[in-house]
């Protein structure tokens, strides 16, 4: 059975974000989407528009000085949604971070419009990044 092809979108996005593509992740992003991220550390908060949204994956990366990894586990998709089932890890002053999560994201036109993460350990997480 082939996926669905909002899944097969994410999973894209994934693959693409994997590899440090981040100009195919925002030709998948909305202009205007809405990306929320769990949580009470300095990364936590939404973040408005495409340009904030790749800002914040960029500080994931600094701040990790490029440890920052997501294994994918699987993606599932229907004609609005779309949910990854993933694992989040990275080293950052001297603490290391390993948390499996869920990721919804609302998908419209082919584009990803609104985002938000929902964190296994959020305390594990909020620990990480301070």
């Amino acid at each position: 059975m082939a996926e669905h092809p909002n899944a097969e979108l994410f999973r894209k996005g994934y693959t693409a974000f994997q590899a440090g593509d981040l100009e195919t992740v925002k030709s998948l992003f909305a202009d205007d989407i809405v990306w929320h991220v769990p949580g009470h550390n300095h990364l936590s908060g939404q973040y408005d528009g495409v340009d904030a949204t790749i800002g914040s994956f960029l500080k994931n990366f600094e701040e990790t000085n490029g440890t920052f990894r997501v294994e994918l586990h699987d993606v599932l998709g229907n004609d609005e949604h779309a949910v990854a089932l993933a694992t989040v890890s990275g080293e950052r002053d001297g603490k290391s971070l390993e948390d499996r999560y869920v990721h919804v994201v609302h998908i419209k036109d082919g584009k990803l419009v609104e985002s938000w993460i929902f964190d296994g350990e959020q305390d594990v997480v909020d620990a990480f990044w301070g």
